[in-house]
């Protein structure tokens, strides 16, 4: 299974993620901040992130360019996970180097298939 980095600023989405990925086998990590997400991402080195957009300091959307511009986190795909859903986030999501993009409330099935199709 998948070793996951969380990077969301609210607790409650932290922990339902957490939730659904553990039970089915996966490892998590979780930062609250983009800042901590990098740098995670960067000692760490997952499978794959899921990140956040609105978030103090860093938001996800440059945390998403930095990790995927960065030579030694370049090949972690990154999975945009937000409340945001108008068409121009998407778009804006995906030229940032996203590989996938889902909005909350994600149902768990959903997000583990998108795990497993932005890996294969």
């Amino acid at each position: 299974m998948a070793t996951v980095l969380i990077i969301d600023d609210s607790p409650t989405e932290t922990h339902k993620l957490s939730g659904m990925l553990s039970k089915n086998g996966h490892a998590v990590i979780t930062a609250d901040t983009g800042e901590a997400g990098m740098d995670k991402a960067k000692a760490e080195r997952p499978d794959v992130v899921l990140m956040d957009i609105v978030m103090p300091g860093l938001n996800g959307f440059q945390a998403t360019r930095q990790l995927t511009k960065a030579p030694e986190t370049a090949n972690i795909p990154v999975i945009i996970v937000t409340t945001k859903d108008q068409q121009t986030d998407k778009v804006w999501g995906m030229r940032q180097g996203a590989k996938a993009y889902l909005t909350k409330p994600i149902e768990e099935k959903t997000l583990l298939q998108t795990i497993n199709d932005v890996m294969s």
